[in-house]
C-alpha cells in the first residue's frame, strides 16, 4: 500500500496574465521501503511538489494521500499535527535552532513530540553513521555546511516519521558523505520501513534509488530503475 500519493494535483498561482500553472496534473506514489528521487532543472516545479507533498502548502485541484487520508484540505492544525507525527523535512536551509546545541537539536523534538521517537541507543548509531557524534555540544555557528546539513538529516530522522522529503540534502557533501547519507536513506527506507522522497539534482544519489521522477515545466515521468 501506497504510504504517500498524489492525484491529478495541480498548482496554480497568481490570474489572468500572471498565472503560472506550477504543477501539472501530477500522479505520483511511495510505498513503504522506497528511496525515491524527484530530479529536474530549477524552475521545473520540484520545491512546490515537496511542500505540497508535506502539506505546507494545499494543491489547487486534486488530492494528496498520507496513509489512505485525502491531507488536501487540512486545517493548518491538523497539518502542523501530520508534519510533527508523519513527515520528516530535511531542507535545504538546515533549519537549525541558532541558539541550540547540536544535542539540544533532539530535546527540542522531545518538548513537542513527547512520543514515538527513537531510542538513544539508535539516535547515537545514527550520530556515529553520520560522523557528527562528536559535534553534539556545538552550535550551528561552529559546524561547516555540510555538518549542519547531517545535524539537519539526524533531527529529521530522530522524530521516527513515515515520510521522509528531503530538498537537496547532499548539496554540501563531497562524494565520500554524499555515499554514507545515501547508504543511510536505503538503509532506513529497507529496514525501518520508511517512504523516502529526495528532491535533487544529484545524479550520485541514483544508485540508491527505486525510482527516479523527473520533472519538467511542472510536469512528471517515473522513470523505473
Amino acid at each position: 500500500m501506497a504510504v504517500i500519493e498524489l492525484n491529478n494535483v495541480q498548482k496554480v498561482y497568481g490570474k489572468g496574465a500572471a498565472k503560472v500553472v506550477a504543477l501539472k496534473d501530477i500522479n505520483f506514489k511511495a510505498d513503504e521501503g522506497d528511496v525515491v528521487l524527484i530530479m529536474g532543472p530549477s524552475g521545473a516545479g520540484k520545491s512546490t511538489f515537496l511542500t505540497i507533498a508535506g502539506s505546507l502548502q494545499k494543491p489547487t485541484s486534486g488530492q494528496v494521500i498520507v496513509g489512505g487520508e485525502d491531507i488536501s484540505h487540512l486545517s493548518t492544525k491538523q497539518s502542523n499535527n501530520l508534519r510533527l507525527t508523519r513527515i520528516g523535512f530535511v531542507l535545504q536551509a538546515y533549519n537549525l535552532v541558532p541558539f541550540l546545541k547540536v544535542k539540544e537539536q533532539f530535546q527540542l523534538v522531545d518538548r513537542v513530540k513527547k512520543g514515538n521517537n527513537i531510542s538513544l541507543v539508535v539516535l547515537k548509531k545514527l550520530l556515529r553513521r553520520l560522523k557528527i557524534s562528536d559535534l553534539v555540544n556545538k552550535y550551528p555557528n561552529e559546524l561547516s555546511g555540510g555538518q549542519q546539513q547531517r545535524v539537519a538529516i539526524a533531527r529529521a530522522l530522530y522524530a521516527n516519521p513515515e515520510i521522509i522529503l528531503a530538498d537537496e540534502p547532499t548539496a554540501s557533501l563531497d562524494s565520500e558523505n554524499v555515499d554514507e547519507v545515501g547508504q543511510l536513506f536505503k538503509e532506513l527506507a529497507k529496514d525501518y520501513h520508511k517512504a523516502v522522497i529526495l528532491v535533487t539534482h544529484d545524479p550520485r544519489l541514483k544508485k540508491y534509488a527505486d525510482y527516479i521522477y523527473e520533472m519538467m515545466d511542472g510536469k512528471i515521468v517515473n522513470n523505473r530503475q
